[in-house]
């Protein structure tokens, strides 16, 4: 077995398209699997790659419902459909994603969930190791709570933005990453505060962290994804590619 795979289960941003949910992907390593990101449509594409039931650990890295809205499908399929886990699920997510999804059930009451997840909130600088994998957790910044993830087993290490605006933790996060999959959400910055990337922004991070290759990813409506991957590998100036549905690569 590969000590640490990343298979893409989707990208959109900020709403799912034709065969394109929104974020959310595929870890395995060191005998752990992974959900990251639960985005619209990302469940289903989880079942093509493996049995849900057997996930170690869910990990959200913040609760925009393009990040985590396919939690309530897990519930119901954890509860309701027939693919009950051996043992609560561990979710490392912002605090209140238990109470958030609680709600879409018209329950103040979180207890009904604990059969099936098991929530645990993130904080930066929060780390956890699940056999031979270890998830470590940075705060980045973003418009709400928010956090990136450094997944490293065996030597090798992968590098997940989340969402985020620049900031030196994201760099710090990717430092030396074998792989750095990253946002590139905007064309370019508005006015305000700046919470995404542009491929400007991507690539220069990247390039800052000495990641030994990019993979661009949550490109929103006013990108193509040819066309940020382009923009990106050109700051990065290092081997770029673009994050597609379906697609398993090893780390």
């Amino acid at each position: 077995m590969p000590p640490l795979s990343l298979t893409v289960l989707g990208t959109a941003s900020p709403h799912p398209g034709p065969g394109r949910p929104c974020s959310g992907y595929l870890l395995r390593g060191g005998g752990a699997e992974v959900w990251v990101d639960a985005g619209p449509g990302t469940f289903a594409e989880l079942q093509r790659h493996t049995n849900p039931a057997r996930l170690t650990a869910i990990w959200i890295s913040h609760l925009h419902a393009d990040h985590s809205a396919d939690l309530l499908a897990a519930v119901y399929a954890f509860a309701f459909g027939g693919l009950t886990p051996p043992a609560p699920i561990p979710v490392y997510a912002p605090p209140g994603a238990a109470h958030r999804l609680a709600g879409f059930f018209g329950r103040a009451d979180t207890r009904f969930l604990s059969g099936v997840l098991d929530f645990q909130p993130l904080y930066d600088g929060h780390e956890v190791r699940h056999w031979n994998l270890r998830l470590a957790s940075r705060a980045v910044v973003h418009d709400v709570e928010a956090y990136g993830l450094r997944a490293e087993c065996a030597g090798r290490v992968l590098a997940y933005s989340g969402d985020s605006g620049p900031c030196t933790a994201l760099v710090e996060l990717a430092a030396e990453s074998d792989v750095f999959l990253c946002e590139a959400d905007l064309d370019r910055h508005g006015e305000g505060e700046q919470v995404h990337l542009t491929p400007e922004d991507t690539g220069d991070i990247a390039r800052k962290a000495g990641a030994r290759e990019l993979i661009v990813t949550h490109v929103g409506p006013t990108l193509t994804r040819d066309i940020a991957t382009a923009r990106a590998a050109v700051a990065f100036a290092g081997r770029a590619s673009t994050a597609f549905e379906g697609a398993t690569r090893l780390v």
